[in-house]
């Protein structure tokens, strides 16, 4: 089942930034003074999404997994058909059964995944579905790969696997990372995003300590995640791990 929902959510965000007057009222004029701003802004947050209940959804009242899918840079804009192109949805749309709750997002043109977005649909959707919060996990290809290390960098205590498929990440932020199990693929031959994106961040989790997996296709582009979803394997790895406190 694919069902389009819109999210319309008003966020509340307290923001603290010091840039000095703590300390007293007034400006100095030729020297630095302490100060600091606080002050509630709100947002609006609308995004678009795929979702999908296993069959047995309606008939326990069990808690599921949830997997978080996010498209690549081509699938943007406003038609949620397009999502479909690829991944699990893709996947879905020609019949495969999961166990587990999906969420496909769609990313609006011109733009790029919003960590902060992404967040607010996750507590939304741990609120309004039966969702097991210790098996969470997200997985994405190209600017979905680069989506999947930015939102488990900002939240790795949420997730209980990450896959990021032909992405990248800011390696300095690997040590946040390492005791969350990952698997990270990437084809050889990748003219788009260069395999050194993925080794990069694979390199400085090893530093790290991480848990971490590396599947390099030696004859593919591009495209290394057709293989990647289509291989039962891989749902079986993501599946089997549970949030760690």
């Amino acid at each position: 089942m694919a069902i389009k929902f819109i999210l319309w959510t008003v966020v509340s965000l307290a923001v603290s930034i010091l840039i000095g007057c703590a300390t007293t009222s007034k400006f100095s004029a030729g020297r630095q003074t302490e100060c600091a701003l606080k002050k509630e802004i709100k947002k609006v947050v609308n995004i678009e999404y795929l979702l999908y209940l296993p069959d047995d959804y309606e008939t326990t009242g069990e808690k599921f997994p949830l997997m978080l899918f996010l498209h690549g840079a081509g699938e943007r804009g406003d038609q949620l058909e397009k999502v479909k192109l690829q991944g699990p949805p893709k996947l879905i749309d020609e019949g495969k059964k999961f166990p587990c709750i999906v969420l496909s997002p769609q990313c609006p043109a011109n733009q790029w995944w919003s960590v902060e977005v992404l967040d607010v649909l996750l507590q939304e959707a741990c609120k309004t579905y039966r969702v097991d919060k210790d098996r969470i996990y997200v997985t994405g290809l190209s600017m979905g790969g680069f989506g999947t290390w930015a939102l488990a960098s900002a939240f790795p205590q949420r997730f209980a696997a990450i896959a990021p498929i032909c992405g990248g990440g800011n390696p300095l932020l690997a040590p946040r990372l390492k005791a969350l199990p990952i698997w990270v693929f990437h084809g050889a031959k990748d003219q788009v995003v260069p395999l050194k994106q993925s080794q990069d961040m694979v390199d400085a989790l090893e530093k790290a300590g991480g848990q971490v997996k590396f599947t390099i296709y030696p004859d593919a582009g591009h495209d290394s995640w057709t293989e990647t979803y289509a291989n039962p394997e891989f749902y079986d790895w993501l599946l089997s791990h549970i949030r760690k406190e």
